[in-house]
């Protein structure tokens, strides 16, 4: 009996893998059908994320998703002529002809063939949800292969760079390099000289601390950094790099010109393919800011560092290009089943897009914490209702990841700083997850989002709960979710004027999809009220929803479908709140109203997709791709996602994939790379028997978090205007270059109190109103003693640069809501002595509010 079981389950796996293998082989087959906008080549997180945005990988330089240069380049040199593989910028170079590109969840592989060789260049991302060690590493593997196509044997070596812009936020700012040899590999790595660590936070910012590293086995390989233009023209003619021993770089070297080359040798490449690889990776060191608390990335909790981790990947290569081809495989057949091949191929491109948009991070306790960052919105971090839109990416993969993003957020909401009775919107400003910063954040309830977020919380709990068997991890939380469940109760069926997810279209009272979320996430609260044994309350809450839902359907109902507003006769919109209903089994609302629904849009729809509401043309695809699996009809599910395949293939926008677009001409709105493209994946969560066998591949089961970290002692050492008045010599005109050293003559400047700014900032104590673009300040402050521990206390909208005694103290972008500590660099550190000083500030403003004032603080246990 155990041996025929035994072999008939063999044979299942057999069929299951040669199933998988026939859907790659079809879906490269016609991989030329699909044009993604922008192509992931590196995608490990916010700062480590480089893009082609072009057809061929020829056509443009790499990119940072945000669009500026990261560069990337490699050429390949066939009987001793040069080729470009990736960039532009080698004239001498023509490209070898690109032949396909294929885009899998783990790996982008692009073809060439040329001069007797068939080439392909792999970018593989280990992004192994089973596996947080592996899914965490900010590693990614070059690969190229190469064959004779003629016949004949060829002389073949390829050439690849990376550029210092990848370590700069400050494209001026120079940079510290070193090539060195760690245990059978080559190893080049460069960093910013300042190291400002986690000191700035905001949107469109790259990363300007830690170190970036590329490595390659030494058999095959030869390094050196070394200027840009020399390395490629040299390799270019003469299949050489400049010897390392000549370079002219100095010790500190302009990040713009300095690159890190390598050279592979394949040798004579025949019939058999060849193939030579190399990693690029980055060390943050630390990568979020949790309650002033600084964390490590999650594969560095026990202690690795980044010459152990190079070591480890370089061993595991070939395990792990195994391990990626067949979860490759498997994902993309499961989803062919779902969705189709051009499904598959969307969740293919959006998967590594999901997973770079966040960061795992270590706990105290070593257990894994995820923060998604809001890329191309305003660059808040852990944001509810971005978060609930990516869920199912996460959900599917297992509760170790579904719970990653939902703990930090909740210890925030549990603690004594979140003092309103619905859910925060977010955690502060990536990477600082200091506190709600959207709105009025904690100070009062202006534009929040209560019904949105504390709906999205409860629906996520009740999804983690429905995958885990058992309420548990929702009473971890209870006192909240109770809470929450008793808003929606009284505010949820007719929701008051305000914000949804959908914040870009403003406020809107009598929200008919916000109800619906409200209604749904109260039957899951009575769901999970009976899985923790609370009949009573299960049953209260259930009959609750029951009856929310019926009232829903009558009252929402406008002919053939229903209204965006209860009170809007001849309205409709998007009902994608709706899909719980049917994933969790809760049955509230009656299918034939989601048919009426279903028709309607299939009736109403553009070209490009179903817009997300009567009001404008635009929509979202997370929100489409939700609507569409609404009926669970496959010619349903192809109706409304076909127009969004046509809009990825069509639009002329060529940047990391949008979530916000026009239906009618493709042309994107805003928003990219967002986190929220992980909701694609909801199509998955229908089948049952699919999300149980990809979820229970979760080894880690986290549990036993850490609590919130505690506050830092902060001690006033100079008191900002929140506190006193304090005058400083001001200007709005430019200034001398030597307006910030101690001897600037500043007589003519006007003299006034702090702070500086315009009325209705948020957290601004205004003396001084400044309406201009740019205002540069300066005054006179008294150490009585230095300290390490010594950091501004600044309140700034938008970028400020400021100078203690004439020296670069810090950088900082974006804005703040509050007075904030901010680190001092190390010079501006140094450069501060006891008795009397100088601190001298240039803010500039582009948009909304503005403010600038300084004090210093003494903060303690800051990690």
């Amino acid at each position: 009996m155990y041996s025929r079981s035994l072999n008939q389950q063999m044979f299942r796996n057999y069929l299951l893998s040669f199933f998988a293998f026939v859907v790659l082989i079809v879906i490269a087959a016609n991989a030329a059908q699909f044009r993604p906008p922008a192509v992931p080549l590196v995608a490990c997180d916010p700062y480590f994320s480089i893009w082609s945005q072009a057809d061929k990988l020829t056509d443009v330089n790499t990119t940072h998703w945000t669009g500026r240069a990261h560069r990337l380049t490699s050429m390949i040199r066939i009987d001793g002529k040069s080729y470009r593989l990736m960039g532009k910028d080698i004239p001498s170079a023509a490209p070898l002809p690109q032949t396909n590109l294929e885009v899998l969840p783990t790996r982008t592989i692009y073809s060439f063939a040329g001069q007797g060789i068939s080439a392909t260049l792999t970018f593989m991302t280990a992004a192994l949800p089973e596996d947080l060690d592996l899914l965490s590493r900010p590693v990614t593997y070059l690969i190229w292969s190469a064959q004779s196509s003629d016949g004949k044997s060829h002389d073949v070596s390829v050439y690849f760079d990376a550029s210092a812009e990848l370590t700069v936020e400050n494209l001026h700012s120079e940079v510290t390099h070193d090539c060195t040899k760690i245990e059978g590999l080559k190893v080049a790595k460069f960093g910013s000289v300042d190291q400002p660590v986690l000191a700035t936070k905001g949107d469109d910012l790259r990363i300007d601390w830690g170190y970036f590293y590329a490595a390659a086995p030494d058999a095959d390989s030869s390094s050196v950094i070394d200027g840009r233009e020399l390395c490629a023209s040299t390799w270019a003619a003469t299949g050489a790099l400049p010897d390392i021993n000549d370079s002219k770089l100095s010790a500190n070297s302009p990040a713009t010109a300095t690159i890190a080359a390598f050279t592979l040798k394949f040798g004579s490449v025949d019939a058999k393919q060849v193939t030579r690889w190399l990693m690029v990776a980055y060390d943050d060191e630390y990568s979020i800011q949790y309650m002033k608390q600084n964390l490590r990335p999650y594969w560095r909790r026990n202690g690795a560092d980044m010459p152990a981790l190079l070591k480890r990947c370089a061993a595991e290569f070939e395990s792990v290009r195994v391990r990626c081809e067949k979860f490759d495989s498997e994902l993309m057949a499961d989803l062919v089943k779902a969705g189709g091949e051009n499904y598959a191929r969307l969740c293919a491109l959006a998967y590594r897009t999901c997973f770079a948009a966040g960061k795992f991070v270590a706990d105290a306790n070593g257990q894994p914490l995820q923060f998604c960052k809001e890329n191309h919105s305003n660059g808040c971090i852990a944001t509810s209702d971005v978060f609930y839109p990516m869920s199912p990416q996460f959900l599917l993969f297992g509760p170790t990841l579904a719970k990653s993003f939902v703990v930090p957020f909740m210890n925030y909401a549990a603690s004594e700083r979140w003092k309103f009775p619905f859910a925060p919107h977010d955690l502060g400003t990536y990477p600082q997850a200091n506190g709600q910063v959207y709105g009025d954040g904690e100070r009062g309830v202006n534009n929040q989002m209560p019904v949105e977020e504390s709906g999205n919380l409860l629906l996520l709990f009740g999804a983690i709960s429905q995958m885990d068997g058992n309420a548990n991890f929702a009473g971890l939380y209870w006192k909240q979710l109770e809470q929450w469940a008793d808003y929606l109760k009284s505010k949820g069926f007719d929701p008051e004027n305000q914000l949804c997810t959908d914040d870009f279209a403003g406020h809107l009272a009598h929200n008919v999809n916000l109800s619906a979320k409200a209604i749904v996430a109260l039957g899951a609260f009575g769901r999970m009220c009976e899985m923790r044994g609370d009949k009573t309350k299960g049953a209260e809450f259930t009959t609750l929803a029951k009856l929310f839902a019926e009232r829903w359907v009558k009252e929402a109902r406008q002919g053939d479908h229903f209204r965006l507003a209860f009170d809007q006769a001849d309205t409709w919109s998007q009902k994608y709140n709706l899909v719980w209903d049917r994933i969790l089994g809760l049955n509230l609302f009656p299918q034939s109203a989601i048919r009426d629904e279903m028709n309607f849009y299939k009736r109403i729809q553009n070209k490009y997709g179903l817009p997300l509401d009567n009001r404008r043309g635009y929509t979202k695809l997370d929100w489409t791709l939700w609507t569409a699996t609404l009926t669970q009809d496959r010619p349903d599910f192809d109706a409304i996602f076909q127009p969004v395949y046509l809009f990825l293939n069509e639009t002329p926008d060529r940047s990391p994939l949008t979530d916000w677009y026009e239906t009618g001409n493709a042309r994107k709105v805003g928003f990219t790379a967002r986190p929220v493209l992980g909701g694609v994946f909801l199509q998955m969560l229908y089948d049952r028997q699919v999300w149980q066998k990809w979820a229970s591949r979760d080894t880690i089961k986290a549990a036993g978090w850490a609590a919130i970290p505690k506050s830092p002692k902060i001690v006033t050492v100079v008191p900002a205007a929140d506190q006193v008045e304090a005058k400083w010599h001001f200007t709005t005109n430019k200034p001398d270059d030597n307006w910030s050293k101690p001897g600037y003559d500043d007589s003519t400047w006007k003299e006034s109190a702090a702070g500086f700014g315009s009325k209705g900032t948020p957290g601004a104590v205004i003396k001084t109103t400044w309406r201009t673009s740019d205002i540069w300040i300066r005054r006179q402050f008294e150490i009585p003693a230095t300290s390490p521990r010594l950091q501004l206390w600044m309140h700034h909208d938008e970028d400020a640069e400021v100078f203690i005694n004439g020296v670069p103290a810090a950088h900082v972008r974006g804005f703040t809501a509050s007075y904030e500590p901010i680190p001092l660099q190390p010079a501006g550190l140094a450069a501060i002595k006891s008795g009397t000083n100088l601190i001298a500030i240039h803010c500039h403003q582009t948009t909304g509010g503005q403010y600038i004032d300084a004090g210093f603080v003494e903060v303690e246990n800051s990690e």
